[in-house]
């Protein structure tokens, strides 16, 4: 049975979102979905190697921990 909204910090971010996105994001030091969730997506596509394809494969990845991208913070 699935816990929806218990959240796992060892969860590791999974190979599926392709090398070169997997290279990126463990270049900046992100290697579970916790750490994934403390960034926005618009954050984590500015990083070479991270698309459209890899931020959908993450965030179907992150809800089914209960977790989800940050807030985008506003620029003034």
């Amino acid at each position: 049975m699935k816990q929806a909204h218990k959240t796992a910090p060892g969860v590791f971010i999974p190979e599926n979102i392709g090398k070169p996105a997997l290279r990126a994001l463990h270049g900046e030091g992100y290697q579970t979905l916790h750490d994934i969730s403390r960034v926005s997506a618009a954050e984590l596509l500015e990083l070479h190697g991270v698309g459209p394809k890899a931020i959908r494969l993450l965030e179907a990845a992150l809800a089914e921990q209960g977790l989800s991208f940050a807030e985008e913070e506003e620029e003034e």
